[in-house]
């Protein structure tokens, strides 16, 4: 497997196969996202807007398995921007990792441990402080949870990351099910770099 970094518009060069990723990884419990390509190039335009953004990316051959994105959360939308902003913190310290997402065959591979070292080393070099992120909330009784499912607070907790008790975004997706978007309730979670 071989990892590759693009950064701002070079993202553009994979944009139709990172969309296909998201959709299908996101579909999975917790997110059940039930994705759109049009959802996708107006959530990553972002990315290919801002020169400090990375794409940390796993092949296998000519096939995307994995990929993490990340920017500073100066440049992030407003729904991720807003908890910090509200609570008076100066976002140009943070820097925001976004997803981790990696086919099921690829995982135990340390390929999500690169994720975050990528993303946190492209982060000092913006000049963050600060290496967030958030994931979904969903009830432990939620209907489409599987039997046996472990979230990834622990493996979160090993890279150095802690929950923000009291900093939480919403989010708006089309769950599977949905006829419209609905907004989820997100924790972020920190890492002093």
């Amino acid at each position: 497997m071989d990892i590759t970094v693009l950064n701002g518009t070079e993202i553009l060069s994979v944009l139709d196969d990172l969309a296909d990723l998201r959709i299908r990884v996101f579909r999975d419990f917790p997110y059940l996202y039930d994705g759109s390509a049009d959802y996708e190039k107006n959530y990553l335009q972002t990315y290919l807007d801002c020169a400090d953004s990375i794409a940390v990316l796993a092949w296998d051959k000519e096939r995307l398995v994995g990929a993490s994105t990340g920017l500073p959360l100066a440049a992030e939308v407003e729904a991720f921007r807003q908890p910090f902003e509200q609570q008076q913190k100066d976002v140009g310290q943070y820097f925001y990792c976004a997803e981790s997402v990696l086919l099921p065959a690829y995982r135990g591979r340390g390929v999500y441990r690169e994720f975050f070292k990528q993303r946190e080393g492209h982060a000092l070099k913006t000049g963050a402080s600060y290496s967030v992120f958030c994931a979904v909330v969903r009830p432990d009784d939620h209907p489409m949870r599987p039997e046996g499912y472990t979230p990834l607070d622990g493996v979160w907790q090993n890279f150095g990351y802690a929950p923000m008790v009291e900093c939480q975004a919403g989010f708006a997706w089309l769950d599977i099910g949905e006829s419209a978007e609905s907004t989820k309730k997100m924790q972020f979670y920190l890492k002093a770099l």
